[in-house]
């Protein structure tokens, strides 16, 4: 009987140090790993910019909506009709002088 205690100890050691090591791997993940604790302030981080890429292309869609509406076919603006073809087409009067603008 004594033996066979002798014999189980060294399986016994083995599983605790496998188990060991594995809950050491786990922890390790839980704080370093892609989901774990450090990666939590760059993933924010990341939250906060990729929100106000969102809210700059809302923007930018609620202008071409308004400029869309502007040059509807049924009811068209004069203004922006005439404002787009010189700046597309480039069609302009002979006594015109056109002066382009940053719009930033």
């Amino acid at each position: 009987m004594h033996e066979d205690h002798r014999i189980s100890l060294p399986r016994e050691k083995w599983a605790q140090g496998l188990a060991l090591a594995l809950l050491l791997l786990i922890g390790g993940l839980a704080i370093a790993g892609p989901s774990g604790l450090l990666a939590w302030s760059e993933n924010l981080q990341q939250l906060e910019q990729r929100q106000a890429h969102i809210d700059k292309l809302q923007k930018e869609r609620g202008a071409l909506a308004n400029q869309v509406s502007l040059l509807n076919p049924e009811n068209a603006d004069p203004d922006i009709v005439g404002e787009r073809l010189r700046r597309d087409l480039n069609v302009v009067h002979e006594d015109e002088v056109v002066l382009i603008l940053d719009q930033e």
